[in-house]
């Protein structure tokens, strides 16, 4: 699957946003107020966003659970229906474009359009090429017990099983051999 250089950003955008979501009551938000949005809009350099307010941030968290939805979605008609609704309520406006330094690609929300328009339609149109792609098994949740991030499997036969090896996936593995050793020594 040939994956663009918008289409990855939007992968990358998506999966950040979903992860910025408490995993339980003693977790913090990752988007607690205006301030830390921003932030996330200017670390993921999106494009053609004005003054965030409130109601953005209240927009945004409200998209970031339909997304959390799309990982968790059983099978492909279940991801379609929400990827279908969260494209159709930005108002999408699929257009040419070539800023900042970038070769030409597509964007798909109307120009003007809220923070959150502009996640739902150019994050839900990535999420939406792998539906059609036949890969909607890569959007994935971490397999480690106490880990549930979200993360796009690109690995080439589709194997990866945590969010980062070397944090979730190393710890486990330390976890075994340690039950491992324990296990022979008896």
């Amino acid at each position: 699957m040939l994956i663009t250089h918008d289409t990855r950003c939007a992968l990358d955008t998506v999966v950040d946003l979903v992860n910025t979501a408490p995993e339980d009551d003693t977790t913090p938000d990752g988007l607690a107020d205006v301030t830390a949005l921003d932030e996330f809009v200017r670390s993921h350099q999106i494009s053609d966003v004005g003054t965030l307010s409130e109601f953005d941030l209240s927009a945004v968290r409200k998209i970031r659970g339909r997304f959390a939805g799309i990982f968790a979605a059983p099978d492909a008609r279940s991801a379609a229906v929400i990827i279908n609704e969260l494209v159709a309520s930005a108002g999408t406006t699929p257009r040419l474009t070539d800023h900042d330094g970038y070769d030409w690609h597509v964007h798909y929300f109307a120009p003007g359009a809220s923070v959150a328009d502009h996640l739902a339609a150019d994050c839900g149109m990535a999420l939406a090429f792998f539906v059609v792609a036949g890969e909607q098994e890569r959007l994935r949740r971490c397999e480690a017990p106490d880990c549930r991030r979200a993360f796009v499997d690109l690995s080439r036969n589709r194997s990866r099983r945590y969010c980062d090896s070397r944090t979730c996936g190393n710890r486990l593995h330390v976890a075994a051999y340690r039950a491992r050793r324990k296990e022979a020594a008896g």
